[in-house]
């Protein structure tokens, strides 16, 4: 499997990486020259899925072709150098949008990651996007869900859940980014016992599964927290579940950020 092989040969890798045709701040161009500049030897695209809503910082469906494209452009430029592969961060939305549609399971990726990073409006069914920054899923919590946090995290868990059941993807993406979000809105959150409970669920399928779980980097030089939460690697080690270390990348000089902290600390864990 394409990313077995990737993560047994080397540690110069990122998989998860977002550019010009989702929430990215640089084009692919300037991703593949830092990547090459810094050492990868393989470098993965993920721009965010199209889907079924307005959305800025999704694709639109009408650049995947260009997009596609581009990546074997970029291939046959660094050939001998570092290989570079069309990947995919794909939403789930329930039933009616997730890697297992149809429509993904066309397309000619590389690699597909899973995420959640919408939860409907209780009242209206309104998606709405919790995966911003702290400060702003507080005010969402009180305007689209009327401070019922309880209702926002059991539902990002239901989704992760019924997103593993289905299927049609690689790599989970930071399955527990909610947790950071959440805990700004009740800092013990996650010392909570039915909190903890709906993580050990998520690993318990992970467990029976042939997907990669993501240990995201994103956030460990500002937040220092790592997706998941380290409190969990003993869980993810225990059950032997496949990890591969992704920085989300949305900038050119964070594309290996804090992947050598992760590294090095995951050895502690190995069996």
């Amino acid at each position: 499997m394409l990313i077995d092989d990737i993560i047994s040969s080397t540690t110069r890798y990122n998989l998860h990486s977002h550019t010009q045709y989702c929430d990215g701040r640089f084009t692919m161009d300037e991703f593949a020259a830092a990547a090459a500049a810094s050492g990868m030897l393989h470098y993965g695209f993920s721009p965010h899925s199209p889907v079924p809503i307005e959305s800025p910082c999704n694709m639109k469906s009408a650049d995947v072709d260009e997009y596609l494209a581009t990546v074997k452009r970029l291939n046959d430029a660094y050939q001998g150098r570092i290989r570079f592969y069309a990947g995919m961060e794909i939403d789930y939305l329930g039933e009616k949008w997730g890697a297992s549609h149809e429509y993904f399971r066309r397309l000619p990726l590389d690699y597909r990651i899973s995420s959640v990073h919408f939860v409907p409006a209780p009242d209206t069914g309104e998606e709405i996007d919790v995966d911003g920054s702290p400060e702003r899923f507080v005010k969402r919590l009180d305007q689209y869900f009327g401070g019922d946090l309880r209702y926002v995290v059991d539902t990002f868990y239901d989704r992760t859940r019924d997103m593993i059941l289905a299927g049609g993807f690689d790599i989970i993406g930071h399955f527990d980014k909610i947790g950071l979000n959440a805990s700004v809105a009740q800092p013990d959150i996650e010392d909570e016992p039915w909190y903890r409970s709906r993580v050990e669920e998520i690993v318990g399928l992970l467990a029976d599964s042939d997907i990669f779980v993501e240990i995201n980097t994103k956030a460990f030089a500002q937040r220092s927290r790592f997706f998941p939460h380290e409190r969990y690697w003993p869980l993810l080690t225990d059950r032997r579940l496949k990890l591969v270390v992704n920085s989300d990348a949305h900038y050119t000089d964070l594309i290996d950020a804090s992947r050598g902290e992760a590294l090095s600390r995951l050895s502690a864990y190995a069996h």
